[in-house]
């Protein structure tokens, strides 16, 4: 149980730096804009896919598993 509560409360912070940077203005407005996200915008419509934007936040958020882990 002490290494689930020590996991949430580094998501906790993460997720207060987070809102405290969106608040302050922060704009991460190249995020969903990158080469290979797919964007489709007909009349009447719009698909959006993020394949590359997903995938970024899949390697950044498996090396910060990554770091936490050997941190143990």
């Amino acid at each position: 149980m002490k290494n689930l509560g020590l996991t949430l409360i580094v998501f906790g912070f993460a997720i207060a730096l987070a809102g405290v940077l969106l608040y302050a203005g922060v704009s991460f407005s190249w995020l969903g804009r990158l080469p290979g996200d797919i964007r489709i915008v007909k009349p009447g419509y719009s698909i959006y896919i993020p394949i590359t934007t997903c995938i970024l936040v899949s390697i950044v958020v498996s090396i910060v598993f990554y770091i936490i882990r050997a941190l143990r």
